[in-house]
């Protein structure tokens, strides 16, 4: 039984006995019957009154849930739309009280949800606003009384960090851009002079509009301040080097350029114009000293001369460089000529260098090929003959590859020109051609003088014998008293006892001595040969000739790479000797 069921039978307890009690009285008090009824009858009417307001005041209160729960739900139900969020489901088997409490409980966080909701909305579409403000752009759209969703509120979000991030993006140009703007202005003494620089140079940084157009009109005052700095510059070098040429020609002290030498950097109006006046002073200077000043161009322009490699011809197709009538007009002419060399020169410096590359090679390759048939080379102690052997390899390798490609860049700029490219007078690839062919016949001619010079000296060894090739002095051990010199002894020779010949060429060449033929040779003696050489003659030119056949094979042999020079130092001595 519940406790509420036992606290009414214990009402209805305590209603009877009090009842019975009431009895008592009124028996003990003696009143009469109908008075007794008179006061039962009060005694029920209060009571039924007493409960009857109690059952109207408990109606009342569930017909107030009954609304409650009714308004709630339906409240409920919008907010559920507005939110995009599913109905909401009353749990089965509630009591009327429990339904209010759970409908008003999530009424009341719905609300505050949709309370949340529209804050956020207000405050994202504030720094919207602000945002569009500064950079001139469309809001957001998004309806403002609506209740957003969840997902619009985090795309609003993105979207007002992008718009964030764009605007650091183009506040950070702006101060770079302004940056450059106020710098260029400095350089070119220019003020503001419309309000559009006045608010960029001027305004404070956070009050600039920073939209797309005045970016764009940002970048295009900073390119027009930039290109009339880079015609600032470009006027301010043209004049420089103008007036560094005229202080060379006109050979102008050192004191008087070091004391204008604060006009030589900086391209400020103020400097533009020192540099125009002293450009001016220096031209006038240079008509009252046209003839100092032609001559030092032609001198120049002969350099050139040089490092273009021009033939005679060329040189004296300007005509101007021989006048000897020193006028304007004809320093007019020399200026436009080293300009024009000084053009040609630099559009083709690769290739002129490397023709004078390849030059310095070659001489250098000869003097080393000459220094290789030195015999005194091989008295060298310090190192330098496999260093110069090396060297000589190198550039025996390298001058081909050289060669191949000043081809390549020769056949560019002889496309370009129209013309040939010469080099004293005549091509340069036939140039380098005859170069290597008049060094191959100038090794021959040294081969065949040293192959003569050979020839003679194993004659006279053959015809005379070897001379003794012993010192000069020679230390003998032995008791020799010092001052004392032992003179030698004269042999006396008879005809009939006389020593034959020395024969150490013979005995050398003993393989030949049996086919020497009758051929004369340099040197003979005339008349008939003694007995102590009794030998054909005709039978040594014979033996000679395949000897030197053989020699000469050897010698070409040995002269072809510088390898053989160092596998053979007997040869080379021998050839050299």
């Amino acid at each position: 039984m519940r406790k509420s069921e036992v606290l009414a039978a214990e009402s209805v307890a305590c209603l009877n006995k009090a009842l019975s009690h009431l009895k008592d009285i009124w028996e003990e008090i003696g009143i009469p019957e109908d008075q007794r009824l008179q006061r039962t009858d009060v005694v029920k009417k209060h009571i039924k009154g007493l409960l009857d307001m109690m059952i109207s005041e408990e109606e009342s209160l569930r017909e107030r849930l009954l609304n409650s729960i009714a308004l709630c739900r339906k409240e409920l139900d919008t907010l559920c739309m507005e939110l995009r969020l599913p109905p909401f489901e009353e749990e089965e088997g509630n009591t009327v009280l429990q339904l209010e409490k759970d409908i008003r409980t999530r009424l009341e966080v719905m609300m505050k949800q949709k309370k949340e909701r529209m804050h956020d909305l207000k405050t994202l579409k504030e720094q919207d606003q602000d945002l569009c403000d500064i950079l001139c752009t469309e809001p957001y759209c998004i309806d403002s009384d609506a209740v957003p969703s969840l997902e619009e509120l985090n795309q609003f979000r993105h979207h007002i960090a992008s718009l964030c991030a764009e605007k650091e993006r183009r506040r950070r140009e702006f101060v770079g851009i302004k940056r450059q703007i106020i710098l260029c202005m400095e350089e070119l003494d220019h003020s503001p002079d419309t309000s559009f620089e006045r608010d960029v140079v001027c305004e404070e940084e956070e009050a600039f509009c920073l939209s797309t157009e005045n970016i764009a009109m940002l970048n295009q005052l900073l390119n027009q301040l930039e290109m009339r700095k880079s015609q600032n510059e470009v006027l301010c070098a043209s004049y420089r080097d103008r007036i560094v040429e005229l202080w060379e020609r006109l050979q102008v002290p050192q004191e008087e350029r070091d004391a204008f030498s604060v006009r030589m950097v900086g391209s400020r109006p103020s400097n533009i114009q020192a540099l125009q006046e002293e450009a001016e002073r220096l031209h006038e200077l240079k008509l009252q000293n046209i003839r100092n000043v032609i001559q030092a161009i032609r001198a120049e322009v002969a350099a050139y001369w040089e490092k273009c490699f021009y033939s005679p011809e060329q040189r004296q197709a300007f005509a101007p460089y021989y006048d000897e009538d020193y006028t304007e007009d004809l320093l007019s002419l020399h200026d436009a000529e080293i300009l024009h060399l000084k053009q040609h020169y630099e559009a083709h410096r690769e290739l002129f260098e490397g023709v004078h590359k390849w030059q310095e090679s070659w001489t250098l390759y000869l003097e080393l090929d000459r220094k290789a048939t030195d015999p005194a080379r091989f008295t060298n102690r310090g190192g330098n003959l496999l260093k110069e052997e090396k060297q000589r390899a190198d550039l025996h390798k390298n001058l081909p590859k050289l060669e191949k490609k000043l081809k390549a860049q020769i056949d560019d700029w002889e496309q370009e020109q129209g013309r040939e490219f010469l080099v004293s007078g005549q091509k340069f690839l036939q140039f380098v051609e005859e170069q290597w062919e008049l060094h191959r016949l100038e090794k021959e001619r040294e081969k065949q003088a040293r192959l003569m010079k050979k020839t003679k000296q194993i004659e006279e060894e053959m015809l005379y014998g070897t001379a003794p090739r012993t010192p000069s002095k020679r230390r003998f051990l032995g008791a020799n008293t010092p001052g004392k010199v032992r003179k030698p002894v004269q042999p006396i020779r008879t005809p009939g006892r006389s020593k034959p010949p020395r024969m150490g060429v013979l005995d050398r060449n003993k393989e030949n001595v049996s086919q020497l033929n009758g051929t004369a040779m340099s040197g003979a003696f005339k008349g008939t040969a003694s007995p102590q050489r009794n030998f054909s003659n005709n039978s040594v030119a014979s033996t000679y000739s395949e000897f030197v056949k053989d020699f000469a094979y050897t010698d070409s042999t040995a002269l072809s790479s510088s390898e053989n020079f160092q596998k053979h130092p007997n040869l080379t001595a021998t050839l050299e000797s």
